[in-house]
């Protein structure tokens, strides 16, 4: 019964935080729960440019895989260590994304 109530309390709190970030949208129609889910997953970035209207990259997906998000990462890094910027991402995969 402790655990239970413990989840409940859990996840009022999170929808209490969840709640006030989705009034404070500019009418851009994003933020709320994707926005949390986004922010919480993939990094104070992501959640940034989700809310900013941009979509979340399938490679930020991947890195929720368990033992593929290893070899992602080890690409992210590879990439990062090369110079590679937003603005060339943007070029590769599109406006959309980054």
């Amino acid at each position: 019964m402790k655990k239970v109530l413990v989840c409940l309390l859990i996840a009022t709190f999170v929808m209490a935080v969840v709640g006030p970030v989705q009034a404070a949208d500019k009418g851009a129609g994003r933020g709320g729960l994707m926005g949390f889910i986004a922010g919480c997953c993939f990094g104070i970035r992501a959640g940034a440019a989700y809310n900013d209207g941009k979509e979340i990259h399938w490679r930020e997906w991947v890195s929720l895989v368990p033992i593929v998000n290893i070899v992602v990462a080890i690409w992210n890094g590879i990439e990062g260590a090369n110079g590679v910027t937003s603005k060339d991402y943007a070029t590769q995969y599109g406006a959309m994304y980054y």
